[in-house]
């Protein structure tokens, strides 16, 4: 539910219901979410998205809507519902023959209004012998699948219940392996990470080889071997978070796995295959939170990419509080680093500073320069000098007489 009025008037108020609200896909519905978004953010009147999947809607929409959920309908409820039709129709019934529709129908109205009609076709009455004995085909939604697993049935009823769900091997152990620490205890965590292994080598073996009759041991190992791993029923409601199935389309979970590939020095798929799922099950709801600070310092993620990492949520007051430590972790960081580059640097500048003082003192002559190179030069020249005016004088004194001429 979104949008809001945007005045008194209540008169000149309609409103709007969008159904199928969830089926917005990619490059086919380019800026249908965000278009979506800001009219349900700006409009004044109230507006009603209708999903089948409220996690397949855009993180966006979510966030600017409040989630009201419609659960399944009771076989109680149902049964008023058939007994209604049946008198309008001037039907008479059994009971009995209304409540096994309603029971066989588990919460689907529609369905149970069908299974009536077929009984009744033909008929003025209807009788528990009218009413079909097989059960409806029906697929099992994710979360009654997650509560077979993780909480209430043996290995056997929960591989059932897995063929009953209309997901991929591959996306149902990605759905219990992101929600599996919600509800296992240590010990149980240990041994269902056990089979949740065995199963990604065996799902590792259908992309290598395309031989999909391998799905089968990956759910064997998923569904039952997680719930036999389990000690006891679990009790109690747990809200299940939906998995990064890391699509092209996921710009924060391809923002995030190219920060950590950038700083760990390996590819993208390396990053996205082995770093990323370490770190989410290391830091998994923020905890502990001196090592999620750190990861997130590390890689310089915001709200939204310690969000995607830990599984939190991004708004929550946990998340912002950690991305403002992990900024302080990072000036710290660079202080002191920076800190020996700027004093060897000023190191450097004095000492050049100190040889451009010497050099101005020797050419001025002050005290500081070297007289003694100034006096040599001196002598020399000197020396230079009165040897030319001996040479000069022995030339202007030809005539005197030498050794040479008295022998």
């Amino acid at each position: 539910v979104g949008g809001g009025a945007a005045g008194g008037d209540t008169a000149s108020r309609q409103l709007v219901i969008l159904d199928e609200a969830d089926n917005i896909h990619g490059n086919y519905d380019r800026g249908g979410a965000s278009a979506i978004t800001k009219l349900v953010k700006e409009s004044g009147q109230p507006i009603v998205l209708i999903a089948n999947d409220y996690y397949d809607m855009a993180r966006g929409l979510r966030n600017a809507t409040r989630e009201i959920e419609f659960r399944d309908i009771s076989a109680r409820s149902i049964v008023p519902v058939l007994r209604d039709v049946c008198r309008k129709e001037g039907i008479e019934f059994e009971s009995d023959a209304l409540s096994e529709i309603a029971e066989r129908n588990r919460g689907d109205l529609r369905g149970a209004i069908n299974d009536l009609q077929a009984a009744a076709e033909g008929r003025d009455s209807i009788t528990v012998e009218d009413v079909v004995t097989g059960d409806r085909d029906k697929a099992l939604g994710l979360f009654p699948f997650l509560d077979a697993v993780l909480k209430e049935e043996s290995a056997e009823e929960a591989l059932q219940s897995a063929y009953a769900v209309d997901e991929t091997p591959d996306d149902l152990t990605k759905w219990i392996e992101n929600n599996l620490l919600d509800v296992y205890d240590p010990r149980e965590t240990v041994r269902a990470y056990d089979f949740l292994a065995n199963a990604d080598v065996w799902l590792g073996r259908v992309r290598a080889t395309q031989n999909y009759s391998y799905w089968r041991y990956a759910t064997d190992n998923a569904a039952a071997g997680v719930a036999a791993a389990r000690d006891e029923t679990k009790g109690g409601w747990t809200r299940y978070n939906r998995p990064q199935f890391w699509s092209s389309s996921d710009a924060t979970a391809d923002e995030v796995v190219g920060r950590i590939a950038a700083a760990s020095g390996c590819s993208v798929a390396t990053a996205r295959r082995e770093v990323l799922p370490f770190l989410q099950a290391v830091t998994h709801h923020c905890k502990p939170r001196e090592l999620t600070v750190a990861m997130a310092a590390a890689y310089e993620l915001d709200e939204a990419g310690v969000a995607f990492v830990t599984g939190s949520g991004e708004s929550t007051n946990k998340v912002a509080s950690i991305v403002e430590d992990a900024q302080i972790l990072r000036d710290e960081r660079m202080e002191d680093n920076a800190e020996g580059a700027f004093a060897a640097s000023a190191g450097r500048r004095d000492g050049d500073l100190v040889e451009e003082r010497d050099d101005e003192n020797a050419s001025d002559g002050r005290p500081g320069s070297d007289v003694d190179d100034g006096s040599a030069v001196g002598e020399d020249t000197a020396g230079e000098s009165g040897g030319e005016v001996i040479e000069e004088e022995a030339d202007d004194d030809d005539g005197q007489a030498g050794l040479g001429d008295f022998v």
